[in-house]
């Protein structure tokens, strides 16, 4: 196996970049979810897993460059310092809003059942289960969960959508031949990357509906969801048995990761 292709996202549930090389720490990639998007009037961190209000976030993009955030919005590109931002993003989103690197104490997004939204649309006031970011990083970043979310070649053709629906941080090329979800089996195990970086596995990764959402220019994807409520139902340990494509790993062995690198499931 080897990677194939090195994602970050420097603003939660914006568009990211893919990269040819980063460093990853305990906290993970660096400069990865680091800036998120808060709802003034709730509090909540801004999620397109709450299609109903924050989809259009799915229409923005984030990039590094020389060293600084650049923000690209329906017809302005800003960067994430510029005292404009918090305007520009409210008047965008229709909502009043505030762009920040600081992590909330305690920091929530909303999600719904991502079964009800594919039934009833993504216009409908769902029931939201309040989920709390970062349980499993030591890291202050916007992560859902784990500092590190892969995901295979071999799940993803099986499904048959674009990896960048997923969000994953790192995509592995693996042989032909190997069989979808191959990622439930590394629970518990370590990938070792390259000359050094170790990563340990540690939960399959739930999908919400975010998935099958636009994406820039890609059209809306049921089956991203779909094929995983048909063929990959996972019960996650203090989750529950949701549907899954991917995992979480957290950084065991820092170092940076270059796309072609070599990885090995110990």
């Amino acid at each position: 196996m080897h990677i194939a292709e090195l994602r970050r996202y420097p603003v939660k549930s914006m568009l990211g970049e893919v990269v040819p090389q980063v460093r990853l720490d305990p906290a993970g990639l660096d400069r990865d979810r680091a800036l998120a998007v808060i709802d003034h009037e709730t509090g909540l961190v801004a999620t397109a897993k709450q299609a109903r209000l924050w989809r259009d976030l799915l229409q923005f993009s984030a990039a590094v460059r020389d060293g600084h955030v650049v923000i690209e919005g329906p017809g302005w590109t800003a960067t994430s310092d510029d005292p404009r931002i918090d305007h520009l993003l409210s008047a965008a989103l229709s909502r009043r809003v505030r762009l920040t690197g600081d992590r909330p104490a305690g920091a929530t997004v909303e999600r719904p059942d991502p079964q009800d939204v594919l039934t009833h649309g993504v216009e409908a006031e769902l029931p939201s289960a309040p989920l709390e970011l970062a349980q499993g990083t030591p890291g202050a970043t916007f992560v859902d969960y784990a500092p590190v979310h892969l995901i295979t070649t071999a799940t993803l053709a099986a499904i048959g959508v674009e990896a960048l629906r997923y969000r994953p941080n790192l995509v592995v090329e693996t042989p032909d031949g190997t069989p979808a979800f191959v990622e439930n089996d590394w629970l518990g195990r370590e990938l070792r990357i390259g000359s050094g970086v170790v990563l340990r596995v540690v939960l399959p990764t739930p999908r919400c509906a975010l998935p099958t959402l636009e994406h820039g220019s890609l059209p809306r994807a049921p089956q991203a969801l779909r094929a995983l409520l048909d063929t990959n139902r996972i019960d996650v340990p203090g989750f529950g048995v949701l549907p899954c494509a991917g995992c979480y790993a957290e950084v065991a062995g820092p170092g940076v990761v270059r796309v072609g690198d070599q990885v090995t499931a110990g």
